[in-house]
């Protein structure tokens, strides 16, 4: 290359980041406009066709993973007798895999410029590979079987959030995410429920092989989606993890979510544990499915209340609600305690879940959207993967209150640390 080359590849470079300052001001100029606008009336307000889309699509591949998940832990320790410690390896395994996928796939969405193929190309994934737990003879076939489905989820994640924060104004952005975990947890209420119906009249492995239809489903109306180039938040060009042009609240939230995540085992332990108190499998599905209906009425008025108040607020309560679920699962002996304690867990993820996105879209600073995203759901995922296994370890080697005590207490010690580094509000 020569120097004239090089000094024009340069100027180029220097021209892109130039532009890029450029919009992150105007978009800056334009929240701080719009931060004056009154608060909207309904909760649906502000949320644009994509967002609906997308919605839809969550909806959809919940009822197909929730057709399975509660079915699993039972099928994996009674018909292929694998234990606790399995049961916890493939579950972190599959979470994690999806939050490393995730950190990558954001990267690569950035660099593309592309959200919606890279998107199209994870939910295709995934539906092919819901009927291979159907034929699985043993549990590492389960184990393959998953890390199939979650590297699908991984690929699919981070531009998928990329696209809701992209087509949503920043003073909607808590709402969009909100609109977009409560369709996701109204597909987790109904594929329990739809996994209950099936139950009496069909094997185990036949519903596993139905769950392939909403999943497909969900991949061919991604194709409805309009992108347009000039809506994608560009990133840096090299895969890094290292957290360049990120602010010091996404770093330290970056911390605070390691903490929690270790802390965050499988719910895999909580379906073993209804059955470990006398709850018939029927019932347990069904206090499950009650968990997620918690969560999807609770998500976008919780996303709403933190464009309001602030997200860190909305995840101390979160946090909190966890520790004392784990507390009551672990201290807990009786069967009827399955359900006040579902109902409360189900808070968690709708004061969290929507909500902890948005906060990393907001202290992202000059990195990518998606890329900021997948950072994110990288840390939580692989630390995910060690309190699953070690929640496996405490079950089978101590006893199972273990697992849940250990959760609570590292919960316990995210709320700490949410309050004494985060501010309350943060805004990009």
């Amino acid at each position: 290359m020569t120097n004239n080359d090089k000094q024009g590849e340069t100027q180029r470079e220097e021209g892109t980041r130039r532009e890029d300052r450029a919009k992150e001001t105007r978009r800056r100029g334009d929240a701080e406009t719009r931060r004056g606008e009154p608060v909207p009336a309904s909760l649906f307000s502000g949320l644009s066709r994509s967002t609906i889309i997308l919605g839809i699509v969550s909806l959809l591949s919940d009822i197909s993973t929730e057709m399975v998940y509660p079915l699993l832990p039972i099928f994996l320790t009674e018909t292929l007798k694998a234990p606790a410690t399995a049961v916890g390896l493939i579950e972190g395994i599959a979470v994690g895999t999806a939050s490393v996928v995730t950190g990558i796939s954001g990267w690569i969405s950035d660099r593309l410029g592309r959200r919606k193929a890279v998107a199209l190309a994870g939910y295709v994934l995934t539906a092919v590979s819901k009927p291979m737990i159907a034929f699985a003879g043993g549990w590492p076939v389960v184990l393959g079987a998953r890390f199939a489905e979650r590297f699908g989820k991984g690929i699919r994640s981070a531009p998928k959030d990329a696209m809701l924060a992209e087509s949503t104004d920043e003073i909607h952005r808590g709402r969009a995410y909100g609109f977009e975990r409560a369709m996701d947890y109204t597909g987790a209420v109904l594929g329990p429920l739809i996994a209950i119906a099936l139950v009496g009249g069909f094997a185990t492995r036949t519903i596993f092989m139905f769950s392939f239809v909403p999943a497909s489903i969900a991949a061919l109306l991604i194709l409805s989606l309009r992108e347009r180039r000039g809506d994608v938040a560009a990133g840096v060009n090299s895969l890094r993890l290292s957290l360049a042009g990120t602010t010091r609240e996404y770093r330290r939230l970056m911390v605070i979510v390691a903490v929690f995540g270790l802390a965050n085992s499988a719910n895999a332990f909580l379906i073993l544990r209804a059955q470990q108190w006398g709850l018939e499998t029927r019932w347990t599905i069904l206090a499950y499915a009650m968990y997620n209906a918690v969560a999807a009425i609770g998500s976008l008025p919780a996303g709403a209340a933190s464009d309001r108040f602030g997200r860190r607020n909305l995840l101390i309560a979160g946090f909190a609600v966890y520790a004392i679920a784990y507390v009551g699962f672990a201290a807990g002996s009786q069967a009827w305690m399955v359900w006040p304690l579902f109902a409360l867990y189900g808070l968690f993820p709708a004061l969290t879940d929507g909500v902890a996105k948005a906060m990393a879209v907001d202290t992202a600073g000059s990195a990518g959207t998606a890329t900021a995203i997948g950072v994110y759901s990288t840390v939580l995922g692989v630390t995910q993967v060690v309190a699953s296994y070690v929640g496996g370890m405490l079950w089978d080697k101590v006893d199972a209150s273990a697992t849940f005590y250990f959760g609570a207490g590292l919960s316990g010690a995210a709320v700490v640390l949410l309050f004494a580094l985060l501010p309350a509000r943060t805004v990009r």
